[in-house]
Parts: structure tokens; C-alpha cells; sequence
């Protein structure tokens, strides 16, 4: 079964701050994203997210993830 932490964490913000993006990241966000204010690039940049998280990255299977859990758990 997989949970909710073998998820890919996006976010999508207006905040450039630099304590923000530590914090996300030390949180285990997988990416931190700042939205531009022009629809047209903000709609550059969502074309560019779902290119990326559904065309290019490989994420493990669920059954990789479960069969690397037992692994550690013995």
C-alpha cells in the first residue's frame, strides 16, 4: 500500500523567501515552485509542472516502495 509520504510534494507560491523555501524543503517537499504574477507565464509554468511529474520524472511503483519497506523493517 503506498502513503502518503511516498507522494511528490509540489509547491506552488508566491513567496521568493528564502526561510520559506528551507522550510519547505526541510519539510520534504520535492519542489518548490513561485507562480509568476502573468497568467500567460503562469500557464507556461503548469504545462511545465504536468510536463514534468507526468511525461519526464520515473516515480517508484507502489510495489517497489512496499518491497523496500519489509527490506527495512527485517
Amino acid at each position: 500500500m503506498m502513503t502518503v509520504r511516498s507522494l511528490p510534494v509540489v509547491i506552488l507560491t508566491t513567496s521568493e523567501q528564502a526561510e520559506e523555501v528551507l522550510k519547505m524543503y526541510k519539510m520534504r517537499c520535492s519542489s518548490y515552485i513561485v507562480k509568476p504574477v502573468d497568467f500567460d507565464q503562469f500557464l507556461k509554468v503548469v504545462r511545465a509542472i504536468t510536463e514534468y511529474w507526468f511525461t519526464i520524472v520515473v516515480l517508484p511503483k507502489a510495489a517497489a516502495i512496499e518491497k523496500a519497506k519489509a527490506n527495512a523493517a527485517e
